[in-house]
């Protein structure tokens, strides 16, 4: 016993502090392994950037109209050349990223809110609480979500506010059955009925031990969801039920020129790229974010 005691002496001990990673850290090191996710975050930094920049970056106003200059393809006075009442493309494609920008964060900021909300009550509550609110998903979810948006936007009025609005309201669903099917779960777990036993009031289980172990899924959710918002934004905006003229948003820009495609692409092309940029960089850092916090995912 006594040679045993002597051996146990000598095994380094760890402790709990160097074994125990935080969570975000281990994210963090499982994103930054995924290639594709962090060039996706490249981009959408870069975008961000260039959204908030805009004003010492862009050599022209956005509005400035010089018809003289109608028309003119790229050089190096104009980057992405004019359009049809000359002004710079290039300026506007930059004020441009603010507004797709805006509307994507700002639309699934309520998406997340209230779909969030929505679905706690009914998943935690359930019975008849939980049949009205999923009645209600499924009746939005019936409609094809372009459509319901139009729909929306022609009940409250041609803007860009109220296409935010719209976006926000179609994206609702979504989230709210993501949470409400977690929530299902969590609701089971052993110190959840603890929680119940000792006397915990509801908002307090909701807020501190249900609502923290279901925002993973969501922030997944939410990332992916900007990249659609942007599409539906542009949608709008090129059906004339978003954005209003001489707002420089993307969606309109496309829809300024489509009777130029032959004889001026680049006033097509250059809007039509910086969608297709910020939505791929949505797409694959909401695809590195799913794979750094799904617990399947991990090793």
């Amino acid at each position: 016993m006594a040679e045993l005691a002597k051996n146990t002496e000598n095994i380094p001990l760890i402790s709990t502090e160097e074994k125990l990673i935080p969570p975000w850290k281990e994210a963090w090191f499982s994103f930054s392994k995924n290639r594709l996710a962090i060039v996706g975050l490249g981009i959408v930094i870069f975008f961000i950037i260039l959204a908030i920049i805009a004003p010492y970056i862009a050599p022209y106003s956005f509005k400035d109209q010089v018809l003289a200059e109608r028309m003119q393809a790229p050089s190096s006075k104009h980057w992405f050349g004019t359009d049809d009442f000359g002004r710079d493309i290039f300026s506007r494609v930059i004020y441009g990223a603010r507004i797709s920008l805006w509307v994507g964060f700002f639309s699934v900021l309520g998406s997340v809110v209230f779909g969030t909300i929505l679905g706690i009550v009914a998943g935690y509550y359930g019975s008849w609480v939980d049949a009205i609110i999923s009645r209600i998903f499924d009746i939005l979810l019936a409609f094809p979500s372009i459509l319901l948006a139009i729909s929306i936007v022609a009940i409250l009025g041609p803007s860009l506010q109220n296409a935010l609005i719209a976006i926000a309201i179609i994206n609702v669903p979504n989230f709210g059955r993501l949470v409400r099917s977690k929530v299902l779960s969590i609701k089971q777990e052993e110190y959840i009925m603890a929680a119940r036993a000792v006397g915990m009031k509801d908002a307090r289980i909701l807020f501190r031990h249900i609502l923290p172990n279901s925002i993973s899924p969501v922030i997944v959710q939410a990332t992916l969801a900007i990249a659609t918002a942007i599409i539906e934004a542009a949608a709008l905006g090129f059906l004339g039920m978003g954005a209003q003229a001489p707002t420089p948003e993307w969606g309109k820009m496309l829809a300024d020129s489509r009777n130029y495609i032959t004889q001026a692409p680049w006033t097509l092309i250059f809007p039509g790229l910086a969608i297709m940029l910020t939505v791929l960089g949505f797409n694959l850092m909401g695809d590195g974010l799913r794979d750094a916090l799904d617990p399947k995912m991990k090793q």
